[in-house]
């Protein structure tokens, strides 16, 4: 029986996790197996169960782990002291860097934290909500402030997280400019709408 090859800086169920956050974005969380996932692991099926019990297990891990991340950084950001715009860049820019560089795990957080099982499905969708909440406020101490034009907040952080989703289009291009000035390019654009007009 073949078993798990790891890398001295990951885990066993790490491995599983990312291995299963390919998967799921590529054949959707309904479609996937684990059999398919201890085929994409190169193990036979049974292995798994030795480290993750169940597939919602694996899908419960990998939202909360992306939800973890982001929450951690939008308090580091909410209590830096910088100006509001420079928090809102910097909140664009982790949220880019992350579809850049941890693109599986926050595609399937995105698009498969539906299939989550309760209670995991009623505490995500309230940090997902929490969350916009949060985004929306610091955009509206700007607004108060005068250094950001009157928008309503909580449409502006829809249309920057539906722009920086649209990253994934980029990770399927053949002719893609790097992920440094996607970064800078998305920044420049989103920043900009955001400037009071003199």
């Amino acid at each position: 029986m073949a078993r798990i090859k790891i890398s001295k800086e990951e885990s066993r169920k790490e491995l599983i996790i990312r291995s299963a956050a390919t998967l799921f974005r590529k054949k959707g969380f309904k479609a996937a197996s684990m059999r398919s996932l201890a085929e994409e692991v190169g193990v036979e099926a049974s292995s798994l169960y030795n480290h993750i019990h169940s597939k919602p297990i694996i899908l419960k891990e990998i939202c909360f782990q992306v939800a973890s991340q982001f929450l951690n950084e939008i308090q580091k950001i909410e209590e830096s002291g910088a100006s509001t715009l420079e928090n809102v860049e910097s909140l664009i820019r982790f949220h880019i860097r992350q579809m850049i560089e941890n693109f599986e795990k926050v595609y399937v957080s995105d698009r498969e934290w539906r299939y989550l099982q309760e209670p995991f499905l009623s505490q995500f969708r309230e940090q997902r909500r929490l969350y916009r909440k949060r985004f929306a406020q610091i955009i509206q101490d700007g607004i108060d402030r005068g250094q950001i034009t009157q928008i309503d907040p909580a449409t502006a952080v829809l249309i920057m997280l539906h722009a920086i989703g649209g990253i994934e289009a980029w990770h399927r291009s053949k002719n893609k400019i790097s992920g440094r000035e996607l970064e800078e390019n998305m920044v420049a654009i989103l920043i900009n709408g955001l400037k009071m007009k003199i």
